[in-house]
C-alpha cells in the first residue's frame, strides 16, 4: 500500500479549508432541456439558496488542412451553453453543483467523514430518484489541506520541523530550502485497488494580508473505472480511508501535536 496505515483522529486546529465530491455521468440531456425544480424541491430544505450559470463554448468551422483562411478566422459561433445549477445552504459553506455530465458536493465547513458522506448518501439517492443514471464515468474526492502555522502557534518554526522531507521536496534541503521563494510539485501515485490514482500537488502560497508563507497539499483521489450507482459508498470510503493515511504521512509529530488531534 502507498501509504501506511495510521490512528484515525480528528484535528480541533484542522487545516483542511475544503473537501469536494464529484461524480461524472454520460450526459443526461434533461438537466439541460428543463429546470432541475424535482431535484430543488427534495433539497430545499436544507439548500435553500439557487443559482444558475451557463458555461458557454466558442466552436470554430472544421476545414480541411489545419488552419482556417483568414476570411473566416473571426466567423465562431457558439453553441447552446452547458447549465450549471448550484445549491447551497443558508451559511453557504455547503454546495452542490448540477450539471448533465456530473454531480458535486463540496463543502468549507468538514468536520468528520461519517457527516460528510451522510450528506452526500442522502444527495445521490435524490439525484438517482430523480435522473437515473447508468453508471458513474469518474468518481473524485478531494482534500484541501493549507497549513497556516500562525494559527497552529508556529509561526517562526521551520518548515523541516513539521513536514516530511518527501512532501518538502528542495525546501527540506539545508543551503537551498531557505532561499526558495516558489515551489510547486505533482505526483500520481497508484493506489492498492490497481484502478485508483491519487493526483498530490503541494505548494508554497503567499498570504498577502500577513505576508506569511502557508503550505498546501492537494491530494484528489478518481477512479475512472465504470461504477454502478449502489458501489459509490464503497469506494469513496476506500478514498477517505486514504486520505487520513496521506496526511499522518506527510506530517511530523510537532504538526500532528500542535493540530490538536483527538480520538474518534
Amino acid at each position: 500500500m502507498p501509504f501506511p496505515e495510521s490512528h484515525r483522529v480528528r484535528f480541533k486546529k484542522n487545516p483542511l479549508r475544503q473537501v469536494i465530491c464529484q461524480l461524472r455521468f454520460p450526459p443526461i440531456l434533461k438537466i439541460d432541456t428543463g429546470i432541475p425544480a424535482d431535484f430543488q424541491d427534495r433539497i430545499r430544505n436544507s439548500f435553500p439558496n439557487f443559482s444558475e450559470i451557463s458555461e458557454w463554448k466558442i466552436e470554430f468551422p472544421k476545414v480541411i488542412g489545419g488552419a482556417l483562411p483568414p476570411e473566416i478566422a473571426d466567423q465562431v459561433s457558439q453553441s447552446a451553453g452547458n447549465k450549471n445549477y448550484s445549491f447551497l445552504t443558508e451559511d453557504e459553506k455547503n454546495k452542490i453543483n448540477l450539471t448533465r455530465t456530473f454531480i458535486a458536493l463540496s463543502t468549507i465547513n468538514y468536520h468528520v467523514w461519517e457527516e460528510f458522506r451522510s450528506m452526500l448518501e442522502n444527495i445521490l439517492k435524490i439525484f438517482v430518484d430523480i435522473y437515473n443514471p447508468s453508471y458513474y464515468s469518474r468518481i473524485g474526492l478531494r482534500y484541501i489541506d493549507i497549513i497556516t502555522r500562525s494559527e497552529l502557534g508556529l509561526k517562526d518554526v521551520d518548515w523541516n520541523s513539521l513536514l516530511k522531507p518527501h512532501v518538502l521536496g528542495i525546501i527540506s534541503d539545508p543551503y537551498v530550502g531557505k532561499n526558495v521563494e516558489d515551489y510547486e510539485s505533482k505526483y500520481l501515485i497508484g493506489l492498492e485497488d490497481g484502478e485508483s490514482i491519487v493526483r498530490i500537488i503541494s505548494k508554497l502560497i503567499n498570504n498577502e494580508p500577513t505576508n506569511e508563507d502557508l503550505f498546501v497539499i492537494d491530494s484528489d483521489f478518481f477512479g475512472t473505472q465504470k461504477i454502478a450507482p449502489n458501489n459509490v459508498m464503497e469506494l469513496l470510503n476506500f478514498y477517505n480511508t486514504r486520505a487520513s493515511r496521506l496526511i499522518n504521512w506527510a506530517i511530523l509529530p510537532r504538526l500532528f501535536d500542535a493540530m490538536e488531534p483527538e480520538d474518534i
